[in-house]
């Protein structure tokens, strides 16, 4: 996520992760958590390249038997002084074909005029599968719900279950590479509402080392009343020896309704094995 919106994509799958949610009060479920655990379980018990740095992510799993973690990472957004995000690591691991397991174990922080304040975030939990692969056209589609557990602590975090439910998709063109989606968010609670949000991403690989990219995400208003915001971004990611990589993106993110302007940013280190 720090802009609001933006703080939904961080939570979105540690990417984003406040994206999609929906509540467990008491022995109450609502037939919108039950939909969603639903497809979680399908996607857990059926036969991704990872979205990071980027806040579109892509339908590539972890190669089956390998781990692509990210650590340490940061993400933050906010406007001038006034900023929060999330620092920690995220562990993929690929179980069987076309399938990514996602774990985040992030910390939180935020920064304001009565200075810093820190704790737990919620801890993330997903998975990727691939149900679509043509390897000679190169398109690839996967689904990737995911929800939070709530374990945030000192203001941190959702308070409750979250999750989220995206469909993502990819094309490769030469050394083009597009890729994009979305999901819809589930959001109740008092002032409340749900909402949809769609990215796209386009990038280019220069070399075996650097590929580039820019994309572009809108959300809708999480809350009554409240408005959606459109983000731009810029990113790369550049592989070092290995198994190390570096990725950086960063971004101005505007509100629909008054163009107000807010940053994110995230950067990380990559291990693949």
């Amino acid at each position: 996520m720090i802009d609001k919106n933006h703080k939904s994509c961080l939570d979105q799958f540690f990417r984003c992760k406040d994206h999609v949610y929906f509540l467990y009060q008491g022995r109450t479920m609502n037939r919108k958590l039950t939909l969603f655990v639903a497809l979680l379980l399908t996607g857990l018990t059926s036969p991704c390249h990872a979205g990071p740095p980027f806040m579109t992510d892509d339908p590539e799993p972890t190669e089956t038997g390998h781990y692509e973690i990210y650590g340490p990472q940061l993400e933050m957004g906010g406007s001038g002084g006034n900023f929060e995000g999330t620092a920690g690591v995220e562990v993929n691991y690929g179980p069987v074909k076309d399938v990514q397991l996602t774990l985040g174990l992030p910390m939180a922080f935020s920064h304001d005029s009565s200075g810093w304040r820190s704790g737990a975030d919620d801890i993330k939990a997903s998975v990727k599968y691939r149900f679509f692969n043509d390897e000679a056209e190169r398109v690839q589609i996967a689904v990737f719900p995911g929800m939070s557990i709530p374990t945030g602590s000192n203001g941190f975090g959702a308070g409750h279950v979250t999750g989220f439910v995206p469909i993502w998709a990819q094309k490769e063109i030469g050394k083009w590479v597009m890729f994009g989606g979305g999901g819809y968010a589930l959001n109740p609670g008092s002032g409340n509402r749900d909402y949809w949000v769609g990215a796209f991403n386009l990038s280019r690989k220069f070399s075996e080392k650097l590929l580039v990219g820019i994309e572009a995400q809108h959300q809708g208003a999480d809350v009554v009343g409240g408005d959606g915001s459109t983000s731009l971004g810029l990113g790369f990611i550049y592989n070092l020896k290995e198994p190390f990589r570096i990725m950086m993106s960063a971004g101005p993110t505007f509100a629909d309704t008054d163009g107000a302007a807010s940053f994110h940013s995230f950067i990380a280190l990559g291990i693949n094995f």
